[in-house]
């Protein structure tokens, strides 16, 4: 069987040399291959394994082969699923692998900023020591209030290491989860989510991206944060309207914020919309990594593995996302 694996950028040798092992052509796509090139790549495939390149309709009706397309990775955003769907096209992610992991990135970011950490370790580069100023003043997280907006697997973890592990009081906003379900976690739930914005020391965002998502903190919830608050995103970046929070961040209407992903990435300093966040001091910039470790990679393989294995062998596919979008 032909296998197309683009975004060859991330590195997957167990999954590679597994499925070569048992036989299988193994093509190996760079990141931002073009989407003709991608069309008469899967021209002969029956299998595709994605992680940021487009499936397009167009790449889906250029492959009449193709039994299935595997996210190695969570977003299924950039995938046309109806289109895949409508060729009988399975389309499966994982999005397990990393919630823990993820959540810890999210956590090192909030107390990053609590701590003036960016701040301070520039301060050190440039002259050697810094004495105990204002300026410098950080803040505790022990009795502070966190609002989680999203309090799925990684939302969960993120208000469990807040709340048991440094005694912060946790608050949620997700209209999709029932009271009791959030107090089981330790989360106080809200419905009004410019509300809860509002009670919040830290804020860190876990939500899916949808239409209903997209631009979920837009300028007048930015509005309704306190000055002195931080905002983290480890999620998706469309989940903020990203132009008004660099003018808030710029107008030091909230605190400082903490980004791992972006609408457009990947970012740079000459001209993506947000390059001015490079040199903000309150401002932590990360390239979408926060789900790169060693253990959560080993994890990712293992499963998206398992998952190729059930196309290849017209098994059942097992579908572990709760996104309403791959079920068919």
């Amino acid at each position: 069987m032909k296998i197309v694996r683009t975004d060859m950028g991330i590195e997957t040798p167990r999954l590679d040399e597994k499925l070569m092992a048992r036989g299988h052509e193994l093509v190996l796509l760079p990141d931002g291959v073009r989407e003709d090139e991608l069309c008469k790549e899967v021209s002969n495939c029956e299998l595709l394994l994605m992680c940021y390149t487009p499936v397009t309709a167009k790449v889906i009706a250029a492959a009449p082969k193709l039994k299935g397309i595997v996210k190695y990775g969570v977003g299924i955003d950039a995938i046309d699923i109806p289109a895949a769907h409508a060729q009988g096209i399975k389309v499966v992610n994982i999005p397990e692998y990393a919630d823990e992991t993820v959540a810890e990135g999210a956590f090192a970011m909030l107390i990053a900023l609590a701590k003036r950490i960016p701040a301070l370790q520039n301060e050190m580069q440039s002259k050697s020591w810094a004495w105990p100023r204002s300026e410098w003043i950080g803040s505790d997280i022990a009795g502070k209030t966190l609002g989680i907006v999203g309090c799925g697997r990684i939302g969960s973890n993120m208000a469990r290491m807040a709340g048991a592990g440094f005694r912060a009081r946790v608050i949620g906003y997700d209209p999709y989860k029932s009271r009791d379900e959030m107090a089981g976690k330790g989360i106080e739930k809200y419905d009004d989510l410019t509300e809860m914005l509002g009670e919040c020391d830290f804020i860190s965002l876990h939500a899916v991206l949808n239409k209903e998502t997209k631009n979920l903190i837009g300028a007048s919830e930015l509005a309704a944060i306190k000055p002195t608050a931080f905002l983290v995103n480890a999620s998706r970046g469309a989940l903020v309207d990203e132009m008004a929070l660099l003018k808030a961040l710029e107008e030091k209407q909230i605190a400082g914020a903490g980004l791992d992903v972006f609408s457009q990435e990947p970012l740079n300093k000459k001209d993506h919309p947000l390059r001015r966040l490079y040199w903000m001091e309150n401002v932590i910039l990360l390239p979408h990594l926060t789900f790169y470790t060693a253990e959560a990679m080993q994890r990712l393989e293992a499963e998206t593995l398992e998952r190729c294995l059930e196309i290849i062998e017209n098994r059942t596919v097992t579908i572990k996302s709760t996104d309403p979008r791959l079920k068919k």
